[in-house]
């Protein structure tokens, strides 16, 4: 063969190769789903509880193990001897409209008696991953171990008992209802309610037990579980080794059976070893996927701890639309747990869903909007007879499922609680503590299911309650000279009177944008949208003060200017969302003054907005780092923050200011690894941003290495370079590789299009 052949032989070959390298390149692209997801780091991690739960029965939150799928949910507590299991449901509640005669209900609890295990040593751990609980209690030359789950695709429970070490141990299993210690009677305040119940065993060895509120009640409401020990007939068992007992308990409600009680009994006598079998691995799958929705990995174990922790909690919480967790979630082992347990509209409800939406978690998010639009046809007589409104919607504190509202005056409240009707806090049968900005914080977590999925459904069931909430404003702003201004407002519970609260300014703002924006998403309204539009143009803007010498925000323009606790100084950032990396530097730079004068990292009501306003205003990623982990040691196992007296609205604060630092979609623009330490390592995978994008990409040796983005939606992507001065490369599964350069990339994209952006040499 001659050279010139031999030479483009070799051309050819070289060719064939680099094509097929190529065509590997764009496969490992774009199926890149199974990949990233077999390498989940929530794998291996759990969270360890060394001695048993102190904090239980309580009418606050645990210290205790919990497990759950979204409607039913157990906190785990008691000495080796003596497990024991409390039992709630999202959907049981005494459902009344009345100011402390609604709150979520205790169901029972479920005893498990080993007598002989008296001493033994406590371990019990639960993995994140395939969500699962193995508590281990060893003495002498035996251990028993119970691997207990909650199913994620049914409402059962299952708990396998075993022994390893020779002999016999004896135990038997209690499925009782609610004694003294889960029932508080602190008239008059503080009462118990007549519930009806039922409890017994069947023939065939089937414990049950039921308890409903029929009597006095807006809605009547039941549950019911049955517990079932595989193979035997009666609640007695005996444990030898290589012979593991199975314990199965079932749940349901009246809005779930028409015959509750019938349902669980029925279900607890039908399953078998078998069917076990396929609950267990179909448990495993469902979460398998949970976790597959996205990851990070920052190289920080107790921070990454505390985001998958909060994460898992909130998987176990929230499923149910109509009933999403409260503030206790369904660890409710004590009646009425604080603050009647309830949906508490001016800020409480909202912030566990915070970190749901960015985490590709929308299953979970959901059910936080579904009873605030329940809340409609209150708001809007509100909005009418204290404001004279026609259409809007005003909305009180206190509110509870399927449209009951839990702090409506009533004869108690005007005996016990005649002050705060002095005051001006209650207006009409509601209690506003003189806030109009309820309605308006009902807002957040939609907006934000809106701008991440542009979901039209969902957008259809939205816009009514949106619509009115943006009337409301038309008609309670006063025009005055050149701007609109909020008067008789409260920033604070029971500032009645405030002019201008700067959380107000914030959530207005959100409200009339979010209005505008679904209502040319769907079609309708135009009309609307220019006076919506006057309004976002000309709200008042907020207010400054010196504060140690730096300009910083004002809460109001008139009546409180700073508070000690608390962080509604910068809720106009977050959760609002008006002040952003783009936004007027001068603003900028009074945002940044506030949050450093603040220094509200650690507090009862608002770490969950403000660490993530500190991401959305650029603070310094070294400081916010430092104070997430010193944020995430103050809690106990299960993630509840030490010695907060409320529930479960910072399971968001780690997993949102974490993705925020990673990928950064608010106001329109992509950014990655905006607020980030550039000599720290990091990665993530499928978060969700702004414009319904899934986005993935890395950070190593103080370069971006790749961005990954799937449009969900079709939508214009804007994306902030992070190869400053340098082309980029975007690769397409659905056009032609092309180059592209600037600052600022703006890419329009095609629905399901999938992008792999980066530098180019």
């Amino acid at each position: 063969m001659n050279k010139t052949l031999t030479g483009c032989f070799l051309l050819i070959l070289v060719s064939c190769i680099n094509k097929i390298k190529e065509v590997k390149e764009e496969k490992d692209i774009f199926a890149m789903d199974v990949y990233e997801e077999n390498r989940s780091p929530v794998q291996g991690i759990s969270a360890v509880f060394s001695k048993p739960p102190a904090r239980i029965p309580v009418p606050y939150s645990v210290d205790a193990p919990m497990l759950g799928n979204g409607f039913t949910g157990e906190a785990l507590s008691g000495n080796p001897e003596s497990q024991t299991y409390y039992l709630a449901r999202n959907d049981f509640w005494r459902l009344k409209s009345s100011f402390n005669q609604s709150f979520p209900a205790v169901l029972g609890k479920i005893i498990i008696d080993i007598p002989e295990l008296k001493g033994a040593s406590y371990l019990v751990e639960q993995n994140l991953y395939d969500a699962k609980t193995y508590s281990s209690f060893s003495k002498a030359k035996q251990k028993v171990r119970l691997k207990t789950y909650v199913s994620a695709i049914e409402d059962l429970m299952v708990v396998e008992v075993s022994l390893s070490g020779k002999g016999e141990l004896v135990g038997n299993v209690h499925l009782d209802l609610p004694d003294s210690h889960e029932l508080i009677n602190n008239p008059p305040l503080d009462l118990i309610f007549p519930a009806t119940t039922k409890q017994g065993m069947t023939d065939e060895g089937i414990s049950y037990i039921s308890r409903g509120f029929e009597e006095d009640v807006d809605i009547p409401s039941k549950a019911a579980c049955a517990l079932s020990i595989l193979g035997s007939n009666t609640n007695s068992f005996k444990l030898k080794e290589g012979k593991p007992v199975f314990i199965v308990v079932t749940f349901s409600s009246n809005f779930k059976s028409d015959d509750c009680l019938k349902a669980v009994v029925k279900r607890a006598g039908a399953i078998n070893n078998r069917d076990l079998l396929a609950v267990e691995a179909r448990h495993e799958t469902w979460w398998k996927d949970f976790w597959s929705k996205s990851y990070i990995d920052i190289g920080e174990s107790v921070i990454e701890k505390q985001y998958y922790l909060s994460n898992y909690s909130m998987g176990s919480l929230s499923r149910d639309k109509d009933f999403p967790p409260a503030i206790f979630g369904t660890c409710i082992t004590q009646e009425r747990p604080h603050w009647n347990g309830d949906y508490h509209l001016n800020y409480n409800h909202f912030a566990p869903f915070y970190g749901l939406f960015s985490s590709n978690h929308i299953e979970q998010a959901v059910p936080s909007n579904m009873p605030i639009l329940a809340q409609q046809e209150r708001g809007e007589y509100y909005a009418k007879t204290i404001c004279g409104i026609e259409d809007g919607i005003l909305l009180p504190v206190g509110a509870g499922p399927l449209g009951i509202e839990t702090t409506r005056k009533n004869e108690l409240m005007t005996k016990q609680r005649s002050n705060w009707i002095e005051e001006g806090n209650v207006e009409d049968e509601g209690l506003f503590f003189g806030q109009k900005s309820n309605s308006s914080y009902s807002i957040v977590n939609m907006a934000q299911h809106f701008y991440s999925t542009y979901d039209k459904e969902y957008t259809k069931i939205y816009y009514p309650f949106v619509k009115g909430v943006a009337i409301f404003w038309e008609g309670y702003l006063t025009w005055e000279g050149n701007r609109y201004v909020i008067y008789k407002d409260a920033i604070h519970e029971g500032s009645v009177g405030d002019k201008n609260p700067i959380l107000s300014l914030g959530l207005v703002r959100l409200v009339m944008q979010t209005a505008i924006d679904m209502s040319k998403d769907l079609g309708v309204d135009q009309d609307r949208n220019n006076r919506w539009q006057h309004i976002l143009d000309n709200l008042s803007n907020y207010t400054y003060q010196e504060h140690d010498g730096k300009s910083v925000f004002r809460y109001t323009e008139k009546g409180m200017a700073w508070a000690e606790g608390n962080t509604l100084g910068i809720q106009h950032i977050y959760p609002a969302g008006q002040i952003h990396l783009d936004s007027d530097p001068e603003l900028l730079k009074v945002a940044y003054n506030t949050i450093e004068a603040m220094q509200r990292w650690i507090d009862n009501n608002g770490s969950n907005s403000f660490f993530p306003a500190a991401v959305r205003v650029g603070y310094e990623p070294n400081i916010i780092l430092q104070e997430l982990r010193r944020y995430s040691q103050n809690t106990y196992s299960n993630g509840f923050q030490l010695e907060n007296p409320h529930g479960i609205e910072n399971f968001s604060t780690v997993p949102n200011t974490i993705n925020e630092m990673l990928c950064m979609g608010h106001a329109g623009v992509l950014r990655v690894f905006p607020v980030w330490p550039k000599d720290k390592d990091a990665r993530f995978y499928n978060l969700r941003t702004f414009g319904a994008f899934l986005v993935s990409s890395e950070l190593s040796d103080s370069q971006v290495t790749y961005v990954k983005i799937t449009s969900e939606k079709g939508k214009t992507l804007k994306f902030k370079n992070p190869w400053a001065g340098k082309d980029v490369e975007v690769k397409s599964n659905m056009s032609k590789t092309r180059k592209m350069k600037g600052d600022m990339l703006e890419i329009d994209t095609k629905l399901g299009e999938k992008l792999r952006l980066k530098k180019m040499l």
